[in-house]
């Protein structure tokens, strides 16, 4: 019997599979996977289902549970807060001058986060990651970069748990904080939905590897995703992919 209830289970996990979602990947010359939960529906949809369940280094997806975990120490007092320049001159132009918070997020200013999470120190981190229960809960590899290069890694389902304990006020910080967070990840705001997400970037190897995790209220309703590309071969269409893979695939659902 518990053969059978499992041959089960594994068609209806395929069965969510079974959407052309590929053609998206294959247009940006990428290979990734896809996970939306349907909040109102209490439905998941997958492209590559056993990939969603791969742990990757979370990148500056990290940008939000470190905003939050920011401003519930008191580190960061609100989205105005500014951390002043370092003076060090990076290839990113935007991150070369005095920024706050709800600036360093919209340009992924990953100075501005290092020298938050060095202010909230290792101590205070680690107790925070657990407690948020975020990915692996591994802060190895310094206090300013084991979401970048250390040991921190979370998988496309996990992005998806922690998204919905967010939206939902159920994480175990203040409401003040999770609303402060939410509003600085605002990226659309239409008659028909607001989108608010972040996106990710890091490398494995020779591998680039590429988030782009949000949600969409639309219509009473919330759609989490969770997107995740890989490549060898880096060039400008991978930082664009990551957008607008997820784009094309909630227009086919019918989210957009």
């Amino acid at each position: 019997m518990r053969t059978f209830y499992f041959i089960i289970a594994v068609f209806l996990i395929n069965s969510l599979n079974s959407q052309d979602f590929g053609k998206y990947y294959s247009e940006y010359n990428v290979k990734g996977s896809f996970v939306l939960y349907n909040l109102k529906g209490n439905k998941y949809t997958y492209y590559d289902s056993a990939r969603c369940y791969n742990q990757y280094k979370p990148a500056s997806t990290f940008k939000v549970p470190n905003s939050i975990i920011g401003l519930e120490t008191g580190v960061i007092k609100d989205e105005n807060f500014v951390i002043p320049w370092d003076s060090v001159v990076r290839p990113i132009d935007a991150w070369n001058h005095d920024m706050d918070l709800k600036a360093a997020i919209k340009v992924s200013c990953v100075p501005y986060y290092q020298e938050l999470a060095r202010r909230v120190g290792e101590e205070r981190m680690r107790e925070f990651i657990i407690k948020l229960n975020y990915g692996n809960k591994n802060i190895t590899g310094g206090i300013d970069k084991f979401w970048l290069t250390g040991e921190l890694r979370i998988s496309q389902m996990e992005q998806i748990d922690f998204l919905k304990l967010f939206y939902n006020e159920e994480l175990p910080v203040s409401k003040r904080s999770m609303d402060i967070t939410k509003n600085i990840m605002l990226l659309e705001d239409t008659l028909e939905y607001r989108l608010r997400a972040k996106t990710g970037w890091t490398e494995s190897g020779d591998t680039n590897i590429g988030w782009f995790v949000g949600w969409v209220e639309k219509d009473n309703n919330v759609y989490f995703f969770a997107n995740n590309i890989e490549t060898s071969n880096f060039d400008d269409n991978f930082m664009a992919a990551r957008k607008e893979i997820t784009r094309n695939i909630l227009k086919a659902l019918g989210v957009f």
